[in-house]
């Protein structure tokens, strides 16, 4: 038996909706806890920013060096914002919501759109049937040899690592994100009002910004912090779902609680990157109760370590990950196009 603060079971579960009843004792945050992780995220955030600023007298390249720990941080205020969206950051709902409303307009996401449009994500990932929301393009091999030239050709385009790493997470976030179509369609009140209301909270917040440091240093801080930032946290949504041996089935074969232990990794990364980006590696155990706040989910993995080593992936092997970009029904895993030719 492995003991942990009191938690402990003798066997694993055997099956993926069995891990629900024991996960959901490390449901309950600690709202002194979650204020700090606030706290030490917010200030080395405006910290780093500043200094990146004031090194603009020195030389750019030191600035642009100073944007790399900063866009860290600003992706883990999107994470924070992320489990708030799961109501796993503080006990009262509002209490969430509004933290994530105001770090939404930080990590440049309107917050009540982006959680109704991630709460599909949870409900839907890897359901062949349900795909398209909060989730990236994946076409299975059989669909794609039905696809004109022209449309595998802007297939190719969005699976290149340049599109999908490079150009793409700056537009998601920057543009998209000003008026988010795809996250607001059949979407009630909040969410427009959340979009509307971040775009007017962000044009007043760079307008106090630019007219304090001016337009030529507020593009040179924060555009390489945003752009450096949206990539990050993109790769990791990648690398959290497009693996090898993930799961994606139709329905009715299609459930909820495989899809979530075998559907999503476990990114095993190195040194400080899982404090850095709040654990999010751990995405198997949140995708299958959302509710644990980030910072439990090292217990859980110490309490239950057969958990560690499923669909573990660390981080060179997942660089080995880009190429993956086409579900093979028969085989029942990702392939790259080289690999749909030979099977063709």
């Amino acid at each position: 038996m492995t003991e942990s603060s009191g938690v402990g079971t003798p066997t694993a579960p055997q099956a993926a909706r069995d891990w629900i009843a024991i996960l959901q004792r490390y449901r309950h945050p600690d709202p002194a806890r979650s204020v700090f992780e606030v706290f030490i995220t917010f200030v080395p955030f405006v910290a780093l920013w500043v200094a990146a600023w004031l090194a603009l007298d020195v030389s750019f390249w030191l600035t642009l060096a100073l944007t790399v720990p900063a866009a860290f941080f600003l992706v883990r205020l999107f994470l924070i914002q992320h489990d708030c969206g799961h109501g796993a950051m503080f006990k009262k709902r509002a209490t969430n919501d509004w933290v994530g409303r105001v770090l939404g307009v930080l990590t440049l996401t309107p917050y009540d759109a982006w959680k109704r449009s991630h709460a599909i994500h949870h409900a839907s990932h890897g359901n062949l049937d349900q795909r398209g929301v909060g989730d990236i393009d994946t076409l299975t091999v059989r669909e794609y040899r039905a696809l004109s030239p022209w449309r595998r050709a802007l297939y190719r385009i969005y699976r290149n690592p340049v599109v999908l790493f490079g150009i793409g997470p700056t537009l998601l976030f920057v543009v998209q994100h000003r008026l988010p179509i795809s996250m607001l369609r059949n979407a009630d009140w909040r969410s427009w009002a959340s979009v509307i209301g971040t775009n007017l909270a962000l044009v007043a917040l760079v307008g106090v910004v630019v007219w304090l440091v001016g337009w030529q240093a507020f593009l040179s801080v924060h555009l390489p912090i945003v752009i450096i930032g949206s990539s990050i946290g993109v790769w990791l949504f990648y690398i959290q779902h497009q693996f090898e041996d993930t799961f994606w089935e139709e329905n009715p074969d299609w459930n909820v609680h495989e899809a979530a232990l075998h559907g999503s990794s476990h990114y095993d990364l190195p040194g400080v990157l899982p404090w850095l980006t709040a654990n999010i590696g751990v995405h198997h155990v949140h995708h299958l109760y959302s509710r644990i706040p980030y910072y439990r989910l090292p217990q859980v993995l110490r309490d239950f370590p057969e958990l560690a080593n499923v669909h573990r992936i660390t981080l060179w092997e997942s660089f080995k990950c880009v190429r993956l970009r086409l579900w093979d029904e028969s085989q029942r895993r990702l392939v790259s196009f080289a690999e749909a030719r030979a099977i063709a």
